[in-house]
């Protein structure tokens, strides 16, 4: 079987077939047919995965395997209201050499913001959130309301959009469930899953196209163009499938940071652009995060700018930069690859990106570390440990950083069990 065949056999819903190919694509690497580069300097800790959704099908094992192909330093995952990529992200990179973490995204309410739109664009108090630096599976119950919480919402979105788009109706057990390994389906599933019904009942291009104008009052090409705009005329706000969120519609994010506590990661901000009413209330912003717990900050530098070009949305990037720094946040940043033609990895050689690169590897390196101390002895970013040893975030983010940097995959046993007793240079000198 070639390389291309294996690369593509690692994104199978079929966990055991995904396994074959990496055994296999491994040994490739071992017999010398297959080079892997040195890790480079560039970060991507905010892939999906299709546990949530990704727009190239990529399973976490395949993005694992991309990521060292690529010479990330550290990759990570972040999927919508589940963990279910943990357990095997983080094998694969053990297995491939690649430095990972884990984290999770929802949607939270900010009761302090309620007149005021954040990060989820129309809705005023709700709030994209994050959990970072998730290390084992869980059974809390509050990840299983968000996942059933979900699944919910989006079967009712889909009865909505089904009266709308009448005769072209998804059943979402036939036509929305294969597209997810284990059902976790999103609006994004749901545009492919009504492309893909279009087709079937009108297998005519011409009938389609007709279709879709008269529906959508348009007809551009099938593929991205059009599932975006299934989505953002019928799904998004002013669409037949939207309601309206508010209180109550998604949990509080204090409720949020403590279940993301509970498990032993780190509650986490989420920027947008600083365009907001929401996001330009930097201080506030921070402030009232910071008091709910929140102890890192997620960007996307991708939305954050345009290259070559000097506008507000650069200086608003500097901004929260400079605001997380002040508040000695780690800065947590990647690509999301949740939509056909986004990048595998961000371009932080551009003008833009260049100067806050450092940041950028920095809280990389401390997520890394954090994830392998957590994992191993329960030592992590922000346990009681931390909390002794560390007279202030700032020499706690120094030690993470540099055991971050110095660590390996092979050496991450090396730190498993340690007592509550040892210092952090201890910890350093164990893996020199």
């Amino acid at each position: 079987m070639t390389i291309e065949l294996l690369e593509k056999q690692l994104d199978s819903f079929e966990s055991a077939r995904r396994e074959e190919a990496l055994a296999r694509l491994l040994g490739e690497v071992e017999a010398g047919r297959i080079t892997l580069p040195a890790p480079s300097r560039w970060v991507n800790l905010h892939a999906h995965t299709f546990f949530s959704y990704n727009a190239y099908g990529y399973s976490p094992t395949k993005y694992a395997w991309l990521a060292r192909k690529s010479g990330l330093v550290v990759a990570g995952v972040v999927d919508f209201d589940v963990l279910d990529a943990l357990e095997e992200f983080l094998e694969a990179g053990r297995r491939v050499g690649l430095k990972t973490c884990v984290s999770l995204e929802s949607r939270v309410y900010v009761p302090e913001f309620f007149t005021r739109v954040i990060n989820s664009p129309g809705e005023p108090g709700i709030a994209y959130h994050m959990g970072a630096g998730f290390t084992r599976p869980s059974s809390h119950p509050f990840l299983k309301e968000m996942r059933e919480a979900a699944a919910r919402r989006t079967r009712e979105m889909v009865d909505r959009v089904n009266a709308f788009l009448h005769p072209v109706e998804l059943d979402y057990c036939a036509d929305v469930e294969p597209l997810t390994p284990r059902g976790n389906a999103t609006e994004r599933h749901l545009c492919e899953a009504y492309q893909l019904r279009a087709a079937q009942v009108y297998a005519e291009p011409v009938q389609r196209q007709a279709f879709w104008q008269g529906k959508l009052g348009d007809a551009p090409p099938e593929g991205a163009k059009l599932q975006n705009l299934i989505r953002a005329k019928t799904m998004k706000k002013g669409g037949v499938g939207y309601v309206q969120p508010g209180k109550g519609s998604f949990p509080l994010m204090a409720d949020m940071n403590r279940f993301v506590l509970d498990c032993g990661a780190i509650p986490t901000l989420t920027w947008l652009d600083g365009t907001s009413e929401g996001e330009q209330s930097l201080e506030e912003l921070f402030e009232v995060s910071i008091i709910n717990g929140a102890a890192a900050l997620n960007i996307i530098p991708d939305r954050n700018y345009t290259p070559g070009v000097e506008d507000q949305k650069v200086r608003n990037l500097y901004q929260v930069v400079e605001m997380a720094e002040k508040h000695h946040l780690p800065v947590i940043v990647g690509t999301e690859m949740n939509a056909p033609g986004n990048k595998f990895v961000d371009s932080f050689d551009t003008k833009e990106l260049s100067p806050l690169l450092p940041v950028f590897l920095k809280g990389a390196h401390i997520l890394y570390a954090h994830s392998v101390l957590q994992r191993q002895s329960g030592l992590g970013y922000l346990s009681p440990w931390a909390k002794e040893n560390f007279s202030s975030a700032a020499t706690k983010n120094d030690f993470f950083e540099e055991l971050g940097r110095q660590l390996n995959t092979t050496q991450e046993e090396q730190i498993a069990a340690l007592p509550l007793s040892i210092s952090p240079s201890a910890i350093i000198a164990k893996i020199k």
